[in-house]
């Protein structure tokens, strides 16, 4: 017997731990672990949660109709793991294990663990490249070490992948009649906890959904992709980072599309699609670092020394932040949004983050594990990346120097003010003129419900700018 373990990869199609597992006539059996005590040590958000089990369930049915059963198991904490996949297999008689690569250190120890375990029952492990378009370790310098700078990673990539080339994969063959599936919900062991698991109609699941929201975004929106992607009130983006998140869609599968709807793989900037492959790239640039540095699972500075940052842990700055309550309406709509649908453009990422590490000073680590804990395509790797970025103490950072402004941010990328008018509804009313600096025309009409600027952001900048200074002299 094989047994195929579904993690991050919640998909059929271009799956290697499943096609490897496929690859012979003995039986398969598939497996999805719950661990929802550990799932919430890793503050990984109720919407997110409810997103991957609902895709199990996808999952599970389209297995069955393969003559795959798919087995659960809830337990609870990555510590357990080992021992409860080593009696499974003991009661299933599996001989091969076949699971893709976790990157993340917690999940890298579970599986030591587990190829540990069932070394003692004799029982071969097979760890697979799933979860990037090259392997973690395949792009690195001249002389063998990671690259801290996107860029040439970026033209690296580029490089090793014409080397290498890729193949996307169909889902195997029905392998015997088609078994019963008992659905997720009917379970209790699996919905307890986890409130109503029934498709929410702003993320349907499925690989169909997947590639469908793929092939819409490159036929419609790819193209102009570079031009639209800030803009959060306008259809610019993809918004494929569930999908990749959980595995629905690959990144292989991404890339392949692109080319075909081009016709050639972009190479420069200067190319249509490059940007959104840029993207994609910056998602594997992310990804290797998690892999090759392991600290950075472990809430650590890319930059050691930045550790000794003067970060504030102010607990009501905070959470005015955090519900959307700072007085300045790009940032209050992008959190509110966010706290409403589980999502945020990838623009008002960057704005939010700048705004609390840069003008309220509080320390990244904090608004990295708030977006966890909120985002449905939450992703250690891309949001690490991602604050360390914003906050300057991360690979290819932002110079410390670069503060950005919210206000002219808000005026720059939602410039109506649409975006705005629709999370913020105390400032539905104001006039585009002033909906970005809207405190004078509401104190004209005898309003005070929006609360005024928490901070002057050209004090903020200044302070900020001399933590990374001082920082510099010591």
């Amino acid at each position: 017997m094989r047994l195929v373990w579904f993690r991050n990869d919640l998909r059929l199609s271009d799956n290697p731990a499943l096609r490897h597992g496929c690859a012979s006539d003995e039986p398969v059996a598939a497996l999805f672990i719950i661990s929802p005590t550990q799932w919430r040590q890793h503050k990984m958000a109720p919407i997110r949660q409810r997103f991957i089990l609902t895709q199990v369930d996808v999952l599970g049915r389209e297995l069955a109709a393969l003559g795959i059963p798919l087995h659960l198991l809830r337990v609870e904490t990555f510590a357990e793991v080992p021992a409860a996949l080593a009696d499974l297999c003991r009661e299933l008689g599996v001989t091969h294990l076949y699971a893709n690569q976790a990157i993340e250190l917690d999940e890298q120890r579970r599986d030591h663990g587990v190829t540990a375990a069932l070394a003692e029952q004799e029982v071969s492990c097979h760890w697979l490249n799933g979860c990037c378009v090259l392997p973690p370790g395949r792009v690195l310098t001249g002389g063998r070490e990671m690259f801290k700078v996107f860029t040439p990673f970026s033209r690296a990539w580029l490089k090793a992948l014409d080397e290498d080339g890729f193949v996307i994969h169909r889902a195997p063959a029905p392998r015997g009649e088609p078994l019963p599936w008992q659905p997720l919900a009917e379970r209790a062991f699996v919905d307890e906890g986890f409130g109503e698991l029934t498709p929410d109609p702003r993320w349907p699941v499925g690989e169909v959904e997947a590639l469908r929201r793929l092939h819409a975004f490159l036929e419609q929106a790819v193209l102009d992709y570079g031009e639209t992607r800030d803009f959060p009130a306008l259809a610019g983006t993809s918004i494929l980072s569930p999908y990749l998140a959980a595995g629905i869609v690959s990144p292989r599968q991404c890339v392949a599309a692109l080319q075909q709807r081009l016709g050639a793989r972009p190479q420069s900037k200067a190319q249509p699609g490059f940007v959104w492959l840029n993207e994609l790239i910056w998602r594997e640039f992310y990804r290797h670092l998690l892999v090759l540095i392991p600290t950075l699972s472990m809430n650590r500075p890319f930059k050691p020394e930045t550790v000794a940052l003067p970060w504030s842990w102010d607990p009501d700055a905070f959470a005015a932040w955090c519900e959307g309550r700072t007085g300045y309406p790009i940032v209050d709509a992008a959190m509110r949004c966010l706290n409403a649908t589980g999502w945020m453009h990838n623009r008002l990422r960057m704005i939010v983050a700048s705004f609390l590490t840069k003008d309220l000073h509080i320390h990244w680590r904090l608004g990295e594990d708030y977006f966890m804990s909120q985002l449905i395509d939450g992703d250690l790797a891309a949001n690490n990346g991602g604050w360390q970025w914003a906050a300057g103490t991360g690979a290819d950072a932002a110079p410390y120097f670069r503060v950005f402004n919210p206000t002219t941010q808000g005026q720059r990328f939602d410039p109506q003010g649409e975006f705005i008018r629709t999370w913020v509804t105390e400032l539905a009313d104001v006039p585009a003129a002033y909906v970005h600096q809207p405190h004078d025309w509401l104190r004209l009409k005898g309003r005070q419900d929006y609360p005024a600027p928490m901070v002057d952001h050209a004090v903020a900048r200044v302070r900020a700018i001399e933590m990374f200074r001082d920082l510099e002299k010591t």
